[in-house]
């Protein structure tokens, strides 16, 4: 458990916190598990690996899913009255946040002991019980590290929380490294760059054909494509746009007359939880 910082914790120090735990978040990203024969073969949760913040075949493996689907359900029994939780009580408080964390953790094994039963990293039988054991702690200790982590942000330490950290800073990986990406792909009439931008001035510089390059650029179907590019831009401009529209509700208190205050609703008050529960 991390501790409640006891003073107030100043801006730079929550920017180096922050900047810490995403360096460790990103240093897992690209450490392979140990032990696995194969990830070539198709990845069921490829479209869930941007939400979730995963990474196949890294200790990110698992990504933030256990935190999620923990904090869900705790969440679903409480509302339900399933469970009996005051939050205004400080010890029902942290019973209830132990509770989850200690759910998060179970979740996280038995997703690893699925992902290793299913063959998700080679046939159990060929990769031997002590591998498969050893996957399975590789991936229990990652999914610890990710709650620790995301504890201490939500403690105060760092800047935001870390889901929408480890979220944020998986998808601007990705646009990062489909924008300039230096791996080249032969895709049958020549080899082409990966990365998008890289791509275009490559394309444009060796081939005689200029529009006929351009095209190819912004229309190429089998790799990213500068008109990606451009409407993932748009997407975020005008998400950042809506982003501060709000509605102030006037409020009114019957006993102290004359005393007026505002409640300002943001138009994304929901933030990223649709995304996430779909």
């Amino acid at each position: 458990e991390v501790e409640t910082p006891v003073g107030k914790v100043q801006f730079r120090e929550k920017v180096i916190w922050t900047a810490v735990t995403l360096f460790i978040f990103l240093v897992c990203c690209q450490i392979p598990l140990y032990g696995i024969m194969s990830t070539d073969s198709a990845d069921p949760f490829y479209w869930m690996r941007v939400i979730m913040a995963s990474n196949r075949g890294t200790l990110m493996e698992l990504g933030i899913s256990p935190i999620v689907t923990s904090g869900m359900i705790m969440q679903l029994l409480a509302g339900a009255k399933l469970i009996d939780v005051d939050q205004s009580l400080k010890d029902d408080r942290a019973l209830f946040q132990g509770a989850q964390k200690l759910f998060g953790l179970i979740i996280t094994l038995g997703q690893a002991v699925v992902y290793v039963m299913t063959g998700m990293y080679g046939a159990p039988s060929e990769l031997g019980a002590g591998i498969c054991l050893l996957i399975v702690i590789q991936l229990f200790f990652a999914g610890l590290i990710v709650l620790l982590l995301d504890e201490l942000l939500q403690k105060g330490y760092g800047l935001g929380s870390g889901i929408s950290l480890f979220i944020a800073t998986n998808i601007c990986e990705t646009i990062i490294w489909r924008c300039f990406s230096p791996t080249t792909i032969n895709v049958g009439n020549g080899t082409e760059f990966e990365g998008a931008v890289i791509a275009l001035f490559h394309l444009v510089l060796t081939r005689p054909d200029k529009m006929k390059a351009l095209r190819q650029a912004f229309y190429r179907t089998n790799l990213p494509n500068i008109s990606n590019l451009l409407a993932t831009v748009l997407v975020f401009a005008v998400v950042i746009y809506f982003q501060g529209f709000r509605v102030d509700l006037p409020i009114k208190h019957r006993q102290q007359r004359g005393a007026e205050n505002v409640y300002p609703i943001k138009l994304f008050y929901t933030s990223n939880i649709p995304i996430i529960l779909q």
